[in-house]
């Protein structure tokens, strides 16, 4: 049911029943590699372009997870989803080889959260058994689309991101043991001009503040409800600006309970500047890292909020700001199944 203006709350409290979480060679030598299922050590992923990699980063992720279900893909009513690239065609493309009805997503780093609230509402609404949403980057495909091809060596500033190269999936459904997806807030579209696309954790922060505060007015809890408020890609620079907000909005989030994504993919002395980023960053990290650290009760319930920079090479060439949103999703300890 809704509750407020943005707000979802679900009665029938989708699972999670199960996750594919895939990554790429630098992802296995950082700070959580025992969370993916499988790590490829080609960055190539034995594809002649590196479009085509994401796109198979995006078809293992599915079939993992639905392999994990003990589900055949015909099992599957619908796949929310979608990419950074260009007309998000690496996941358009990962579906000519996957029978499965498909709804495309753009979110930029946000689809993740985008995908598995509107995933959870369908199950919910009772639209379907079985859906699975995720999303996959690729740090050369990325690069090239939006900034410059890995080999020109460009140098970029200190507050640049690091874009992560992995697809995360869940299977969402209407019962079993697993997770339970137990609201969604979603984001408005929120731009204060900043204009530096090697800074998207500070433009980021504000949309993820907004989505945070409207997602406790209207689900009428305390910040203190949340074991962790878990942002997608804040990084070094957006986090900080987040905390600072929130203290101005007296929202009662604690340093210790406010993590990011974005922080927690590489391990110290990786040179990835500001942290990761890329919409393989909240996928991969909430379906793997924080759902493996729920299964083993570290805690019991998080708010996931997945940031998203919509901003296009072409918007950036005609001297456009960039608008964020932020998409929040809770989600609560439910069985030991992932």
């Amino acid at each position: 049911m809704r509750v407020g203006a943005r707000t979802w709350q679900f009665e029938h409290t989708p699972v999670i029943k199960s996750t594919g979480v895939i990554g790429g060679p630098f992802e296995g030598n950082g700070a959580i590699p025992d969370d993916f299922d499988s790590i490829h050590e080609d960055l190539w992923l034995g594809q002649d372009s590196y479009e085509k990699a994401q796109k198979v980063l995006t078809e293992e992720g599915c079939l993992k997870a639905i392999d994990k279900a003990g589900l055949k893909k015909e099992d599957v009513q619908f796949v929310l989803s979608g990419d950074l690239l260009n007309q998000i065609t690496s996941t358009s493309f990962a579906f000519r080889k996957l029978p499965i009805p498909y709804l495309g997503l753009f979110g930029a780093c946000s689809t993740a959260m985008e995908g598995l609230a509107l995933a959870s509402f369908i199950v919910d609404a009772g639209g379907a058994d079985h859906i699975l949403t995720g999303s996959a980057s690729h740090n050369a495909a990325v690069e090239k689309t939006f900034r410059y091809p890995t080999e020109y060596g460009g140098q970029k500033p200190p507050t640049a991101q690091w874009t992560v190269t992995a697809s995360g999936f869940a299977l969402v459904g209407s019962e079993g043991d697993g997770p339970k997806v137990t609201s969604a807030t979603i984001g408005h579209v929120i731009d204060m001009g900043l204009s530096d696309p090697f800074n998207m954790g500070g433009a980021m922060a504000p949309a993820a503040v907004d989505t945070i505060e409207a997602h406790l007015h209207e689900r009428g809890v305390d910040a203190s409800y949340y074991d962790l408020i878990v942002t997608g890609d804040l990084g070094h620079i957006g986090r900080p600006i987040a905390l600072e907000l929130m203290e101005e909005r007296n929202l009662n989030v604690t340093n210790e309970q406010f993590q990011d994504c974005g922080l927690m993919v590489y391990r110290e002395g990786q040179p990835v500047l500001a942290g990761a980023s890329g919409t393989g960053c909240s996928a991969a990290v909430t379906y793997g890292h924080l759902l493996n650290r729920m299964k083993r009760n570290e805690f019991q319930r998080m708010l996931v909020v997945a940031t998203g920079a919509l901003l296009s090479p072409l918007t950036f060439q005609q001297n456009e700001s960039i608008p964020c949103i932020a998409h929040a999703v809770s989600i609560e300890s439910g069985g030991d199944e992932l």
